[in-house]
């Protein structure tokens, strides 16, 4: 459809909603201008009181959205309603004012690329305090991340190398390389976004390991189970490298390297 028109259309919307809305966000791929053929429209918005789901359902219903539906937990504070306007699905994410500004931080990738589409300056000023992310909340995210490496047997990483246990393989490295885009993005300052689009994501990251994202996309594919361990434990080792000094960093550190040991000896075979 194209960006032009999917803004157009988040424009129509944001132009629609009843006054209760102070601040209109428009988030996601058109927010950053790299929508295709197969994306949505996604957008914030933020009321002056708490509503509730049904309250939501009406106002989306007076805008023309149809065939509604929500999504996730129920009875929180953000009531997330679906449907579809002019045949372009919608995603609608009700904040109240409170929640959003206890919140904000949450969403940051979505907040710091988001576009105003109506604002009473919320979003500018999130903006202005997402701009900095001190040294403190980047080592915390690092060390976080870390946690799962090391502090048991290197040689059980080959139990999920056996033979039947493809689901828990997979499970294993889509947490690992989870784990290494989160410390990746805390070493360079990013709020992190989701997984989606990640060779864009990753060609914007100043440090990172060489050819991440062709990695990533080697280990989840490979069809040998020792060799997709060995192609994520490489990844996770330089990822490691590049963070600062700290308890878990430390032992991820000491371990990994007795992993990959481990994987060389278990394959054989020339790599």
């Amino acid at each position: 459809m194209g960006t032009t028109r999917l803004k157009a259309l988040a424009e129509r919307i944001a132009s629609e909603l009843p006054p209760v809305v102070e601040e209109v966000v428009l988030t996601g791929s058109v927010s950053r201008g790299v929508d295709d053929e197969l994306s949505d429209i996604e957008m914030l918005l933020v009321t002056t009181v708490q509503l509730q789901l049904d309250e939501c359902f009406e106002y989306a219903r007076a805008l023309g959205l149809e065939q509604l539906d929500t999504w996730g937990l129920q009875g929180t504070p953000s009531s997330k309603v679906f449907g579809y306007l002019d045949g372009v699905p919608i995603e609608l994410i009700w904040w109240s004012r409170e929640h959003a500004e206890a919140s904000f931080e949450t969403a940051g990738d979505a907040v710091v690329n988001g576009v105003a589409l109506r604002s009473s300056g919320l979003l500018e000023k999130w903006q202005a305090r997402l701009a900095d992310y001190p040294d403190e909340l980047a080592a915390q995210r690092i060390e976080e991340a870390a946690l799962t490496w090391g502090g048991y047997a290197p040689a059980g990483m080959l139990t999920v190398a056996r033979p039947g246990e493809r689901m828990a393989l997979v499970e294993r490295m889509v947490d690992d390389l989870s784990r290494v885009m989160r410390i990746l993005y805390a070493v360079n300052r990013v709020w992190p976004p989701t997984h989606k689009r990640l060779a864009t994501r990753a060609a914007e990251l100043a440090v990172k390991p060489d050819r991440l994202a062709e990695r990533v996309e080697e280990a989840l594919t490979e069809p040998d189970p020792l060799r997709a361990l060995t192609v994520m434990t490489e990844l996770q080792r330089e990822t490691v490298a590049l963070a600062p000094s700290g308890p878990n960093i430390d032992r991820a550190r000491r371990w990994l390297a007795e992993v990959a040991q481990v994987l060389r000896k278990a394959d054989r075979r020339p790599v």
